[in-house]
C-alpha cells in the first residue's frame, strides 16, 4: 500500500456569484480559512494575467488544478489556451466536467476518443488529465454505465478520473471502493458532502453540506485515498446556505481536525 498525505485545497465554486465581482476577496478568505491551494477555471482569460499574478504573490495561494467542460477538450485551440496557462501558475492537474452525450453509449465512446487524444496532449506538456464524475455517469444504459464505457475505452496512461466521494454516494456507489477499484486512475479528489432530501414534488434531490455534516462515509474514503495515493483532496461544495466563506472554513478544519490534512 502507498500511504501519502496529501494536500489540501478548495474549488472556488463555493463563491458562487463573488466570483467575477470579487474575485480578490474570495482568495483572501480562501487563505485566511487555511487553505494553501484553490482550484478553479482559467483565471488569465477571466480576470486577465496581471491581475491574477498579482493576487496569487499577494495570497501566497497555489491553483491545484484547473477545470473545464467538455468542450474546452474537444477544441484543441482552447486546450492549447488552457496549457499554456497552467504553465504560467504551475498548476499540473486538468479537470473535465461532461461528456458528448451523456445519455447514449455512442456519446461516452465519442467522448473517450477526446479524452485520450486530450490526455496525451496533456501528458507530452507534463500535465494530467482527470475526468469529474457526477451520478449520471452511473445510470445503466443497458447493462453497462458511462462510467464503465470510459474506464474500457481510455488509456489510464492519459485519463485519470477526478473522483466525486459525494455523487458516488449519491449514485448508490461505496466512494471507498470505487477509489481501490481504480486505484490506477487516482491522484486528485473532490471531497464533497450532503444528504438526499424529498421535495414537495416527491422527486430526490442532493443538498449539499460542508464536510462532515452530510450522509457521506467521508472517513472511510479518505483511508482509500490515503492507499491509493493522492496529491490533492480538494473540498467542493456545489452551493451554501451560509456565508461562503464560513463554510470553506468549516470544511477546512474538518479536512485538518478529523481527516488530518495538513
Amino acid at each position: 500500500m502507498v500511504h501519502t498525505s496529501p494536500k489540501a485545497s478548495i474549488q472556488l465554486i463555493v463563491f458562487g456569484k463573488r466570483l467575477p465581482k470579487d474575485i480578490a476577496g474570495v482568495l483572501r478568505d480562501v487563505a485566511k480559512a487555511g487553505y494553501a491551494a484553490f482550484e478553479a477555471g482559467n483565471l488569465f482569460e477571466a480576470y486577465g494575467e496581471e491581475k491574477t499574478r498579482e493576487l496569487l504573490a499577494t495570497t501566497g495561494l497555489r491553483v491545484s488544478g484547473a477545470h473545464f467542460g467538455y468542450g474546452d477538450y474537444a477544441d484543441p485551440n482552447k486546450l492549447n489556451d488552457h496549457i499554456e496557462y497552467a504553465r504560467a501558475v504551475g498548476l499540473t492537474h486538468f479537470m473535465c466536467s461532461g461528456v458528448a452525450d451523456g445519455g447514449s453509449m455512442a456519446g461516452y465512446k465519442e467522448s473517450a476518443e477526446v479524452f485520450n487524444a486530450a490526455g496525451r496532449r496533456l501528458a507530452d506538456a507534463g500535465l494530467s488529465f482527470n475526468y469529474h464524475n457526477h451520478d449520471w455517469e452511473f445510470k445503466d444504459l443497458g447493462g453497462v454505465n458511462g462510467m464503465d464505457i470510459l474506464t474500457q475505452e481510455t488509456d489510464p496512461a492519459f485519463v485519470k478520473f477526478n473522483i466525486d466521494v459525494f455523487w458516488i454516494h449519491y449514485a448508490g456507489g461505496d466512494p471507498a471502493e470505487f477509489i481501490r477499484q481504480h486505484s490506477d486512475r487516482t491522484g486528485y479528489f473532490h471531497f464533497k458532502d450532503g444528504r438526499r432530501v424529498t421535495d414537495t414534488g416527491g422527486k430526490t434531490q442532493p443538498e449539499f453540506t460542508e464536510l462532515g455534516r452530510g450522509e457521506v462515509d467521508l472517513k472511510s474514503a479518505y483511508a482509500a485515498v490515503t492507499e491509493v495515493g493522492a496529491k490533492w483532496v480538494v473540498s467542493e461544495q456545489d452551493n451554501t446556505k451560509l456565508a461562503p466563506e464560513e463554510s470553506a472554513t468549516i470544511s477546512r478544519v474538518y479536512m485538518r481536525d478529523v481527516l488530518g490534512i495538513v
